[in-house]
């Protein structure tokens, strides 16, 4: 009886507290809608960013094409279609801006939404990469020939073959011509560098070049689709709220000249009172324009919620995961939904050797073949010629990995098979790596485009976060891996790489100090071999929690309750700590559970008070449990009460200071805030 009274109390208990919520739900609602108008804002800025880059880049008329503009685009690749014998270094030189603009081109289809991206717009931009990637290395392989028909003016006097080497920021050429074919010097390693060949007999006495082009970008793996918002969804709402636009209008206009026609006529029956006509048309204006001015605000207002909606359906997609698993692949192929490329591709290529300048009479004559540079064929497609099968074994290369990639274990080396178009491991032997020399040592059976790849989930799950304000409209987020730990800043709409510690030792990344927009920060990262965004399909290679890996029936239910969670915890973040709890793992999978507490800039504790906070989208509730408790609880913390919000929770124990500084939070620094929690997905992938 006493067990059931107390069962009774509770339940009283709780349900005036549910009473209480649902009676204040609508007005903290209504609060947070204002709060989270920084969004839209945030988005209305970016949009007059891009705008006003397209007009510094028209006024500038520094010659560049304008990569949004077909025109341009066209007339540029034309013109340098047209140019002919340019060197290698001139070559090198254009590839800059031919680079700069592929750059360009991929963030107009990454930062830009959807909803203002047609689909013609989007084909005219992929286009316009691939035929530029298509052209820079053509261009490559022509100026590759003129250096080679010079080859027998730069031989080495010691060897008698040429080498040539040549670097820059984007691409590396390492040249090696067998102009003596001496059958013993079967070694080839380039001066000052530990990159080479170890090349068998017979092309060593043949007329051949071997061409090692190094370019730090990938130009060659497939493209696969990219998440980008449903069309659909982001369309239908626009048009939803742009008819009450119209709806609205009209009704306003048809009021405004129902009462400009009764005016009228009430005006022609008293002509006589002129005085009185003129007021009244004064009263008209005076309602007419108040009419204007309200239709402009109402206008205005719904304006902003389209833009609103289109914002929160481009943030709920970034967490929404893939119901279907990526395509089947081989056991030879590379799934690079599972894989990523690191370092760029190193272009292998065994090349005959073109005719060879030869002075006559103070000229230089040489024989310009039509058909251009050619590829040696090795092994041969017959080789019914050749006495034994050993004559030709897999060729030895020694490769330089690339200093700004981090790789947390031993790089995989595969080939690309241009057939296919994918990558594929088979084909490689005997690969060994040195960590400290940075050499990958490997056996080839045919020459190609080879890169290194690395597990992109290698860095996942996550064992511990957290977002911790630095000073005003700045934040430091911490991600802590299996391998390193990684800290990035945050401030207005600008991330940047704060250190990268690997096993208790800090590590030197050419990223850090460098503030950019949050699309090509992470990019950054990515290429870097710093991987902590998940894609769409990542629950399908990382063991996670249950927040990612949900069944379909609440397949929109999580994530909508992670977007929530992030929008505001981004809207608290210049004031208030989060972190990572261990009994996220274990609370049901439409909820959410984190540590936060107030952190004023002059507060410097060492044992900080953290409060468990449950959230499950439209409830939050601080736990009465704590960290270091022995077991899950859901029970709600003595003195504490339901609130439909984070900010309304965190309101009831935060300091008035505090909750000024969220609400006079810039808006791009709590778009930027929530950009990368969505990107990282921290509730979910630890």
């Amino acid at each position: 009886m006493e067990r059931l009274e107390i069962q009774r109390i509770e339940k009283e208990k709780w349900n005036r507290l549910e009473a209480k919520d649902l009676e204040r739900r609508n007005e903290e609602l209504e609060e947070l809608y204002l709060l989270e108008r920084c969004f839209p804002e945030a988005e209305k800025l970016k949009q007059e960013t891009r705008m006003l880059s397209q007009w510094k880049h028209y006024i500038q008329c520094d010659g560049s094409p304008d990569p949004s503009i077909a025109q341009e685009m066209n007339t540029f690749i034309s013109l340098w279609k047209e140019k002919t014998n340019e060197t290698f270094e001139e070559v090198i030189e254009k590839s800059k801006v031919v680079l700069n603009l592929i750059e360009k081109l991929k963030f107009i289809l990454l930062e830009t939404p959807p909803c203002d991206l047609q689909d013609k717009n989007i084909i005219q931009y992929q286009e316009s990469i691939l035929q530029l990637q298509e052209l820079l290395h053509l261009k490559f392989n022509v100026a590759t020939e003129i250096l080679l028909r010079q080859a027998s003016t730069l031989a080495d006097l010691d060897s008698g073959n040429m080498e040539k080497v040549i670097k820059d920021e984007n691409v590396t050429l390492y040249v090696w011509a067998n102009l003596k074919k001496n059958p013993r010097h079967r070694s080839v390693r380039f001066s000052e560098t530990q990159i080479g060949f170890e090349i068998p007999r017979i092309l060593a006495t043949s007329d051949i070049a071997v061409r090692l082009l190094h370019t730090h970008y990938d130009h060659v793996s497939a493209l696969h689709p990219v998440s980008t918002p449903s069309k659909e969804h982001t369309s239908s709402v626009t048009e939803l709220v742009k008819d009450d636009v119209e709806n609205v209008e009209k009704a306003i206009s048809k009021e405004v000249e129902e009462e400009s026609k009764q005016q009228e006529k009430q005006s022609h029956l008293i002509q006589e009172e002129k005085l009185k006509v003129e007021e009244e048309q004064d009263d008209i204006e005076v309602k007419m324009s108040s009419a204007e001015e309200e239709s402009e605000a109402i206008k205005c207002e719904l304006e902003m919620k389209v833009l609103s909606e289109t914002v929160s359906a481009a943030q709920l997609l970034l967490v929404e995961n893939s119901s279907e698993k990526p395509d089947f692949f081989e056991n030879d192929m590379v799934d690079l939904f599972q894989f990523t490329t690191l370092g760029g591709v190193y272009h292998l290529d065994i090349l005959e050797l073109p005719p060879q300048c030869k002075p006559v009479k103070g000229w230089m004559i040489v024989e310009i073949l039509k058909e251009g540079l050619q590829k040696y064929t090795y092994p041969p497609e017959t080789t019914e010629d050749f006495e034994t099968e050993n004559a030709f074994p897999p060729i030895e290369v020694t490769l330089e990995v690339h200093e700004n990639v981090i790789f947390f274990e031993n790089p995989m080396v595969v080939r690309w098979d241009a057939e296919g178009k994918h990558w594929r491991t088979d084909g490689i032997s005997n690969v060994s790596y040195k960590p400290k020399e940075r050499l990958v040592t490997f056996s080839l059976d045919t020459f190609g485009p080879v890169t290194l790849i690395q597990d992109a989930h290698i860095n996942m799950p996550y064992q511990s976060w957290e977002l911790r304000p630095l000073d005003v409209n700045k934040v430091l987020l911490t991600v802590t891996t299996v391998f390193t730990e990684i800290q990035i800043q945050i401030k207005e709409n600008l991330c940047m790489l704060s250190s990268v510690k690997l096993k208790d030792k800090k590590h030197i990344s050419i990223l850090e100090g460098t503030w950019m927009t949050p699309i090509p920060f992470i990019i950054a990262l990515k290429e870097a071999g710093l991987n902590i965004f998940p894609t769409r399909y990542s629950h399908f290679y990382v063991v996670i929690n249950n927040k990612a890996r949900m069944n379909l029936s609440k397949f929109n239910v999580v994530p909508l309750v992670e977007v929530k969670a992030y929008r505001q915890m981004a809207l608290l973040s210049s004031t208030f700590a989060f972190g990572w709890s261990k009994w996220n793992l274990l609370c049901n999978s439409t909820k959410v559970v984190f540590k936060v507490r107030e952190h004023l800039p002059e507060e410097c504790t060492e044992n900080p008070n953290w409060a468990l906070l449950m959230f499950s989208g439209d409830r939050a509730q601080r736990l009465k449990i704590k960290e270091e408790s022995e077991a899950f609880s859901e029970a709600l913390k003595e003195e504490t009460e339901f609130h439909s919000t984070l900010y309304h929770m965190v309101r009831d124990f935060a300091s008035k200071e505090a909750m000024e500084k969220v609400r006079s939070s810039n808006c791009q620094f709590v778009n930027s805030v929530c950009h990368m929690l969505l990107s990282t997905r921290l509730l979910s992938y630890s």
